[in-house]
């Protein structure tokens, strides 16, 4: 694995790393501005992945597709980030704290509705990564280079549309609710 995947890997780890702590000082710790500021810090992952993936094309390095993925990372990360904290948050309520109920899951039209909005997100982290990726394209200069970012905007832009697909398909057959037994 080269130094980028690993740089992607890293920044994984870290970004959950601060979500955790930022959530743990928050809620048990009762210390809510330090939990905000550790929270925070996740797009400086990002931030950073950004340089380290600009610095090793710069030096020379020829795209990977871990370098493509870093920008997906990216894009990723800047549309869904608030959502995954979110998310992060009322997990830890419910099954640390067990102070909010389990939250409903969706059927229906309402399940539709959310689905597109997700979509929607999707679309956002697709438009950061393709400028990431044109950007980077342009700053090298060398369409040689940076070859493997056509392919990867190919490729993300075919999971685009299936999943554009699969998320139409909930409006035509929306999920039904499921009845425990």
């Amino acid at each position: 694995m080269n130094g980028i995947a690993w740089a992607i890997v890293i920044c994984e780890i870290l970004f959950w790393l601060f979500i955790v702590s930022g959530l743990i000082v928050r809620y048990i710790g009762k210390r809510e501005k330090l939990g905000f500021i550790l929270l925070a810090m996740t797009p400086l992952v990002d931030l950073a992945l950004l340089v380290l993936t600009g610095f090793d094309l710069y030096r020379g390095s020829t795209a990977t597709m871990a370098h493509g993925i870093a920008a997906i990372y990216i894009g990723v990360s800047v549309a869904y980030g608030k959502s995954m904290i979110r998310w992060a948050d009322d997990q830890f309520c419910f099954y640390i704290l067990k102070s909010r109920k389990k939250p409903a899951k969706k059927t229906g039209m309402a399940f539709a509705k959310q689905d597109f909005l997700n979509w929607i997100r999707h679309l956002f982290a697709f438009l950061i990564g393709a400028g990431l990726l044109l950007g980077l394209t342009i700053w090298v200069g060398n369409a040689d280079r940076t070859e493997a970012f056509q392919q990867i905007l190919c490729v993300w832009a075919i999971v685009l549309g299936i999943d554009l697909l699969i998320t139409l398909s909930y409006f035509i057959w929306p999920r039904p609710a499921r009845h425990s037994a």
